[in-house]
């Protein structure tokens, strides 16, 4: 079974962007059941559907508390711009927990290691 959230793309702080994995931002409500990284499905209505891999959580590596809870959605080899567009993501395979990473560098690498098991995950999904 897999779990959708939707909602009205938001601009963020742009860390995302200058990290080299810009993401789609929902606003997430406070005690989100679903924080972690996951393997997910975005689709855009009209313009398609992309994996993705979505961070859920309040960004521990800037943030310490009180942080707005976001779903980050890294939507693989899309290149286009979806601010204030309804989004539907489907969160469909649990990769790892939030974790505070020591430096932005370590972060990249942690994402790099993600977008390659989304596709991983995926991929496998599709051929079972």
């Amino acid at each position: 079974m897999s779990i959708v959230i939707q909602g009205i793309v938001e601009h963020g702080d742009a860390r995302g962007r200058l990290l080299g994995f810009p993401t789609a931002n929902l606003r997430m409500p406070a005690g989100s059941e679903h924080d972690g990284v996951w393997a997910a499905r975005v689709e855009v209505p009209g313009r398609g559907a992309w994996q993705a891999t979505v961070s859920i959580g309040t960004r521990p590596t800037y943030y310490e508390d009180n942080a707005v809870r976001l779903a980050e959605a890294h939507l693989l080899d899309f290149d286009g711009d979806l601010y204030d567009h309804t989004i539907q993501v489907e969160l469909l395979h649990l990769l790892r927990g939030q974790i505070a990473c020591a430096s932005s560098a370590e972060l990249v690498a942690l994402i790099r290691d993600d977008v390659t098991r989304t596709r991983a995950q995926l991929t496998e999904q599709a051929t079972d």
